[in-house]
């Protein structure tokens, strides 16, 4: 009878058991067949991957092609210290990582002393041949020390250490061209020039891949539910030519440092086009280490330096008083002796002369001719004229940081303001300014818009922005222009102010400038005796001109043997490095000397 019961009981159990085991499975069939949504969704969203690379940042080239700007590999050199805690060799990686990336051993101690960490960066944006010693493996990588290690083997496998890869903007050409390629920082933003203001352009476009990993994060490749890949940015093709713009960085340094200058610069430009050519400003930066340069070696000084530019404006004034039918190039000009007092103010001339006719005001710099030339034309059309030339206003060049200058409304002048202004006084500007307003004159009074980027290409090849020469006015009449460009070419002739920017077999016109700097209010104000802003601008071959050229420098002084310190004037500082400018472009740019031709013959015609 016991026995009935225990099988009874036996059997109850097993019931009970059978039910027990029945529900488990019922519920795992839910589970796994038809579960919840509260169950689901949070597996899947642990398994879903979902990753928005980004295309590459599109490259900068100059007018040929050579690349100036472009993404290279890099790899961010990364920890797992939990993973190495439980399955590697933290001592190897200590001992190995400190040594090959200059790190303390101290430090790296701390990187994987929290080993509830999966993640620890321990050097970001590594040049990828940086990491010759190192192989990527799926969850390590393995190391080629540069001695043997002591059981003879020649690498070791270090787990936990990651290669993530990335990429990092590269300026193979390091300081040429910098202040207007410019760079863009870590995380890929244009901070300065082309790359500030081409951005949108260059930035790589983001794509979008959603897909499921296994149960180690690895991406099941069949499961991928969208693949969006992503696009490169595009490339930005410049105006500016390499081999001219060295030559144009050379002499600017050498002017430089020989007339102890804090800075000089210059811009070679198109004279038809308004394309410029090469914009060199010193000092200068390596772009690849724009960190450590100071804030002022990266201002582009061509485009962003507003200066009394002194006696290059003589070339507007002069040209616009023609225009006006004000004077004409033989009407005589009372120069006073040289000495000149007119509202209260002195105004001298380095040569003292009677008379000069206006041919001879330009030829000799004459600021006392000058002005009553200005007083001729009277305040309103002065001001109209400098007007007419865009001065007071930014000529959109196309990069960041164009400054327009300085032009006040003639209610705010003064009594002598007239007599200042047309000699390049109380009114600024910046040295690209000063060459479209030459260049103006060397177009037969035309003005084109200067520009630096040719084009911009998508990475599938299509246009997506091409500049082509605009006129920005017409500021001269051809009549005009031609007798300035007359007037012009005698600065560079014997006796002129600018002899030494001679270039043999062209003619080039230009004009000079020795503006004394303006003193502080707080050391009296006025201007410095010694102290000046010297330039020279012009234009060749003078009958026919292809090149505008102007070259500035701030503060040239020059030690002589007696101990004597004295500022140097334009055609002294700045014509030898117009004439060296100019020369190589003559030449590289063949460009006939005058009345000759160049053909040009291709081997395949």
């Amino acid at each position: 009878m016991a026995e009935v019961r225990y099988k009874g009981r036996i059997g109850v159990l097993a019931g009970l058991l059978v039910l027990v085991f029945l529900g488990i499975s019922v519920r795992l069939c839910l589970v796994q067949l038809r579960p919840d949504e509260w169950i689901i969704k949070p597996i899947q969203e642990q398994r879903t991957l979902e990753e928005k690379p980004v295309g590459r940042r599109g490259q900068i080239v100059d007018c040929n092609g050579e690349i100036l700007a472009i993404d290279r590999t890099a790899y961010h050199v990364t920890l797992d210290p939990k993973y190495i805690h439980e399955s590697g060799d933290a001592e190897a990686v200590i001992h190995y990582l400190s040594e090959e990336f200059s790190i303390p051993e101290e430090t790296m101690r701390e990187y994987l002393s929290d080993t509830r960490r999966q993640w620890v960066a321990i050097k970001k944006y590594v040049p990828e041949h940086r990491l010759k010693r190192f192989e990527r493996r799926a969850f390590g990588a393995v190391y080629t020390p540069r001695d043997p290690l002591p059981d003879g083997s020649t690498n070791i496998y270090l787990r936990g250490v990651k290669m993530e890869e990335t990429s990092i903007r590269h300026y193979p050409k390091g300081a040429l061209m910098a202040h207007v390629v410019g760079f863009s920082n870590l995380e890929g933003v244009g901070s300065a020039g082309i790359e500030q203001r081409f951005d949108e352009f260059l930035r790589g476009k983001e794509g979008l891949r959603i897909s499921t990993t296994d149960g180690r994060r690895r991406e099941i490749y069949n499961r991928r539910r969208v693949d969006i890949p992503p696009e490169d940015g595009a490339t930005v093709m410049l105006t500016l030519d390499q081999q001219l713009q060295y030559v144009v960085e050379k002499a600017v340094e050498r002017t430089c440092h020989e007339f102890n200058a804090k800075g000089v610069w210059a811009i070679v430009q198109r004279v038809r086009t308004g394309e410029i050519l090469a914009m060199a400003s010193f000092p200068t930066y390596d772009l690849n280490r724009y960190s450590h340069a100071p804030p002022e070696w990266m201002r582009n000084n061509a485009i962003s330096y507003n200066y009394e530019p002194g006696s290059v404006m003589k070339a507007a004034l002069i040209s616009s008083a023609l225009e006006r039918n004000v004077v004409q190039t033989n009407d005589m000009i009372d120069v006073e002796g040289g000495y000149w007092r007119y509202g209260g103010a002195k105004l001298e001339d380095t040569h003292e002369y009677e008379e000069l006719d206006v041919a001879d005001v330009v030829k000799y710099s004459s600021n006392i001719g000058t002005a009553k030339i200005a007083m001729m034309m009277g305040n309103e059309a002065t001001y109209d004229s400098m007007k007419a030339f865009h001065f007071g206003s930014p000529l959109g060049v196309g990069l960041p940081g164009e400054e327009g200058g300085i032009l006040n409304r003639v209610s705010r002048w003064s009594k002598i303001s007239i007599t200042r202004i047309g000699m390049g006084q109380e009114v600024s500007a910046t040295a690209l300014q000063m060459l479209s307003m030459l260049d103006a004159i060397a177009l037969n009074g035309v003005q084109m818009k200067p520009y630096v980027v040719k084009k911009v290409v998508a990475a599938d090849g299509s246009i997506i922005l091409e500049n082509k020469p605009e006129e920005l006015g017409r500021p001269l009449s051809p009549r005009a222009a031609k007798q300035m460009r007359k007037l012009l070419m005698r600065v560079t002739e014997d006796g002129g102010t600018g002899v030494k920017a001679q270039v043999e077999g062209y003619s080039v016109a230009g004009k000079t400038g020795t503006a004394q700097k303006i003193r502080p209010k707080e050391e009296g104000g006025g201007y410095y005796g010694q102290r000046f802003w010297s330039s020279f601008g012009g234009f060749l071959p003078a009958e026919d001109p292809e090149i505008g050229i102007i070259v500035v420098a701030d503060d040239p002084v020059k030690t002589y043997e007696n101990g004597r310190i004295r500022g140097l004037h334009g055609g002294t500082v700045c014509g030898p490095a117009f004439q060296e400018i100019a020369e190589f472009a003559v030449r590289y740019l063949r460009i006939a000397p005058d009345g000759e031709r160049i053909y040009v013959v291709r081997p395949n015609e």
